[in-house]
């Protein structure tokens, strides 16, 4: 987590797709002094709305660690309290991860943010930021206009190969 010398009430949201990691993260960041939130699914609106009130609010002092969803973290949240991200594993289709970054991203954030991907080596993570990137190609390279003898047709094969990554 941020470096509480850096700056004693630094707001970070670490973004895990599997709700048992953010349950595990409570107790050790809570014994190391952090106040700690949880946003996921499976809890209500009025709930959820709530803890994000909550994570925005100046007087919430001291370090403070958002665990969030993924997938709940998506549109029409607002986390630019934050100013560190911890990303615990990639999902394998980036413009999910894009969405939960631009929530602390957004018109408003003051703050300079920092990315932190939590990746092993020779692991499945590595393995699916691999894809990530050969699928970002593949979709870049779709929508890349050619001239001449450069310009092809998209064809079946391409759409597969981009489908199926």
């Amino acid at each position: 987590m941020a470096s509480r010398k850096e700056n004693p009430n630094t707001k970070s949201v670490v973004f895990s797709q599997f709700k048992k990691m953010l349950l595990l993260l409570e107790t050790p960041l809570k014994a190391a002094g952090f106040t700690v939130l949880r946003l996921d699914g499976a809890m209500t609106v009025k709930k959820r709305t709530q803890v994000i009130s909550d994570f925005g609010k100046p007087e919430l002092t001291g370090p403070v660690v958002l665990r969030a969803s993924l997938k709940a973290s998506g549109a029409g949240i607002n986390l630019t309290a934050a100013s560190r991200v911890y990303l615990f594993e990639p999902w394998w289709n980036p413009a999910v991860e894009e969405q939960a970054m631009d929530r602390i991203h957004r018109i408003g954030q003051k703050q300079e943010v920092k990315m932190i991907r939590m990746i092993a080596r020779n692991s499945i993570e590595e393995r699916v930021l691999e894809l990530q990137q050969k699928k970002k190609n593949l979709a870049n390279e779709a929508f890349k206009r050619r001239r001449g003898k450069d310009q092809r047709e998209f064809n079946v094969e391409d759409v597969i190969a981009l489908v199926s990554l």
